[in-house]
């Protein structure tokens, strides 16, 4: 057996530093209490050495020029230490979730995909610093001697078996976790390694201590043996920042935003996953001049809702945050929140990456996000119900469509049945006739001989009618102002030739061909609805 233990230094540090990455290289540290009695309860290496201690005032931490004050986010601390669990499950699936600022894995196994434990443990720290994390990592057959040398000592410490007393004598019994009361008992005795911990004798350690001193005596001699206690990490993926001033503006917003993104994308990475939507919620700052909200003209003013949510639902599942990033910011210029923002929530609906296959003689297409992104433009430009997809609504109303969300058709789909390419190729398949239709439709002028159609001008042709069915009479909506009431027939068209010099200043010439033509009795005019191709 080999675990791995990944510790995280400075944990709740290391969380507020990930949502802000300036801070990475700075002295920082972290406050927190009940107004207005406010205490360090939290610093990086670089602040104590500045002079900061723990328990410190707030007012006395601000007179330390050189260091940042920040106000401990336990959200921030939530995705961090999800975070460290979607790294665990990127290398094992048996991992054990000890900690909010630790957990082990079990690695066994794994030499085979890695390389050695040491390249194991370089995967490890890479794949946390991706995520906005430093950690430390230790590797040893004793889960126990893992942990805690993974707490003690900086970098990547490998632990041989049968060496674990030996590599523990130098870590401090602070990294052992005693209670406060029996870590100042052994210094009053002098004892500050675990070194000095395993020389004191059991029995009378026993005594003094009780329990907990036999514990901690076994924890020092590496002798602690236990299994191994399964988690499973949550397939949730959410990343929050409350604001310390309120944002109304894009621009800033966008930072935000983009920050967020690459964290939430770099979590989807490391599990092997992408995002097939993101919601976006916004907690709002409450405003006397925006409190109200006007729905219509007739109807009475509501209170504005104090969040914003909305959902970007995606074509094919991604990880590109810049591309998410660049979608949120047009779905924002659409239709922008009504007062500045105080706290953003992000969250993605995981989904497996599309995986496609090029062809060495196939022309290349278009890439699908960078098509998504396109549709958005124009959707921001001209209306989301102006671009898309057409749809036939459940209607009888001739020509009536509606646009839905554009879906691109996967690769799986355009691959014809075996029954359907016979069909397609036998003598007695199914031909198909599509029907083209003008938008708007084109008016025309029609000769009637006893009712029926005879000739028909439109777009600068004349032709002659030499077949026509119908009329098919269809009405509806009579309750509505868009009511239509209209006469539809089939009629297969020639038309006259022209000569070159017409032909230049009129438009298109028509082909001959099965049109569909009506007359509308509302509108007493005749129309060119579409042609049968």
């Amino acid at each position: 057996m080999a675990f791995a233990s990944i510790h995280v230094p400075h944990f709740m540090v290391q969380a507020v530093v990930r949502a802000e990455p300036p801070l990475c290289s700075q002295a920082v540290a972290l406050v927190d209490g009940t107004p207005p009695i406010w205490n360090v309860v939290a610093a990086n290496q670089a602040a104590l050495q500045a002079g900061i201690e723990w328990g410190m005032a707030k007012s006395q931490a601000a007179q330390f020029r050189a260091v940042e004050i920040r106000n401990r986010s336990r959200v921030q601390e939530k995705s961090a230490h999800a975070a460290l669990l979607d790294l665990g499950a990127s290398v094992s699936p048996h991992m054990e979730d000890t900690a909010p600022d630790a957990i082990v894995l079990d690695i066994s196994g794994l030499t085979s995909l890695f390389g050695s434990d040491e390249n194991i443990s370089w995967q490890l720290m890479q794949r946390a610093g991706r995520l906005g994390l430093f950690v430390q990592v230790a590797v040893s057959s004793n889960l126990e001697v893992a942990l805690h040398a993974a707490r003690g000592f900086s970098g990547i410490t490998l632990i041989p078996p049968g060496e674990e007393a030996k590599c523990l004598g130098k870590l401090s019994v602070r990294a052992l976790l005693p209670s406060l009361e029996i870590l100042e008992t052994l210094e009053r005795w002098g004892v500050r390694d675990c070194a000095a911990l395993a020389a004191l004798p059991l029995l009378q350690l026993s005594e003094r201590l009780g329990q907990e001193g036999v514990r901690l005596h076994e924890l020092a001699r590496g002798a602690r043996i236990r299994a191994l206690v399964l988690a499973q990490p949550g397939v949730r993926f959410e990343e929050e920042m409350a604001l310390d001033f309120a944002v109304a503006e894009l621009e800033p917003l966008s930072f935000l935003l983009g920050r967020l993104l690459d964290q939430l994308c770099a979590r989807l990475e490391a599990r092997a996953l992408a995002a097939c939507a993101i919601r976006t919620r916004f907690d709002l700052e409450d405003s006397f001049e925006k409190k109200f909200r006007i729905l219509s003209e007739n109807s009475p003013p509501q209170l504005a809702s104090k969040t914003y949510e909305k959902v970007l639902a995606l074509p094919i599942p991604t990880r590109n945050s810049k591309m998410l990033l660049k979608l949120l910011r047009l779905q924002l210029q659409a239709n922008p929140p009504h007062a500045a923002i105080l706290k953003i929530i992000l969250s993605a609906e995981p989904a497996s990456p599309r995986a496609s296959q090029g062809g060495l003689f196939l022309p290349s297409c278009p890439d699908t996000e960078k098509l998504e992104l396109t549709i958005g433009r124009l959707a921001n430009l001209l209306g989301n119900t102006n671009v898309g997809s057409p749809e036939l609504i459940d209607t009888h109303r001739p020509g009536d469509f509606r646009m839905a969300r554009f879906a691109p058709v996967s690769d799986e789909s355009k691959i014809p049945q075996k029954n359907e390419t016979a069909a397609a190729h036998s003598p007695g398949g199914t031909l198909r006739t599509a029907f083209r239709v003008f938008r708007p439709e084109i008016e025309a002028k029609v000769e009637l001989q006893q009712n029926y159609p005879t000739r028909i001008y439109f777009r600068g042709m004349r032709g002659n009618i030499v077949a026509a069915s119908g009329p098919w009479r269809t009405s509806g909506d009579w309750w509505r102002e868009d009511a239509w009431q209209q006469d539809e027939w089939e009629v297969e068209i020639r038309f006259d030739s022209v000569s070159g010099q017409s032909q230049k200043i009129s438009s298109p010439r028509m082909q001959d061909g099965i049109y569909r033509i009506y007359y509308d009795s509302l509108r007493a005019a005749w129309f060119a609805r579409g042609r049968y191709d």
